[in-house]
C-alpha cells in the first residue's frame, strides 16, 4: 500500500512543483488531495487521513502553524511537514511547538523535500536536515555571525 500525501499551499505553482517532485521520486506515494489554505487543509486532513501532510506556513484564512496545531489536536500521530520561505530559528521553534515532524525551506525543496518525507515516514524528524534522534523540544542554538539577520516578523 502506498503512503498518501496531502499538499496544502495557496500557490498553484508550488502545489504543482511539489506534486512533480513526489511523482518523480520513484516512491510508492500518492497525492490524495490539494488544499489552498490552512482551513481547507484541516478539513481535508480530517476526511482523507493522509500519511503525510505537506503544509505551507504562510497562507490565507488560516496559516500553516495554526493548521498544524488543529490537525495535531485531532490526531496527535499526524505527520506534518511544514514548508516555508523563511529559514530561521523562530520558524523552526514554532513548527516544533505546533507538532510538526519536520520543516523544509522552499529554496531547498528540490534537495530536501523527498528526504524529509522519507525521514518522517520512518518515524523521525527533519529539522535542518534528517535527524533520527532529534527529539528535543527546542531547536539547536545558532551561532551568531556578523553577516546576517533574520526576519523576526514572519507570521505577522
Amino acid at each position: 500500500m502506498s503512503d498518501r500525501i496531502l499538499l496544502v499551499d495557496d500557490h498553484e505553482v508550488i502545489l504543482e512543483g511539489i506534486r512533480t517532485l513526489v511523482e518523480r521520486s520513484g516512491r510508492e506515494w500518492r497525492i490524495c488531495g490539494l488544499a489552498h489554505n490552512g482551513w481547507e487543509g484541516v478539513e481535508m486532513a480530517r476526511v482523507l487521513k493522509p500519511g503525510v501532510i505537506v503544509l505551507d506556513i504562510g497562507m490565507p484564512v488560516m496559516n500553516g502553524i495554526d493548521a498544524a496545531r488543529a490537525i495535531v489536536k485531532e490526531n496527535e500521530r499526524s505527520k506534518i511537514l511544514l514548508f516555508s520561505m523563511h529559514d530561521s530559528a523562530r520558524v523552526e521553534r514554532e513548527a516544533r511547538e505546533a507538532g510538526a515532524r519536520g520543516l523544509v525551506v522552499k529554496s531547498q525543496a528540490a534537495r530536501n523535500l523527498i528526504r524529509a518525507i522519507d525521514t518522517i515516514l520512518a518515524g523521525n524528524t527533519f529539522f535542518r536536515g534528517p535527524s533520527g534522534d532529534d527529539s528535543s523540544e527546542s531547536p539547536p542554538q545558532r551561532k551568531k555571525t556578523g553577516s546576517g539577520t533574520h526576519d523576526r516578523s514572519l507570521l505577522s
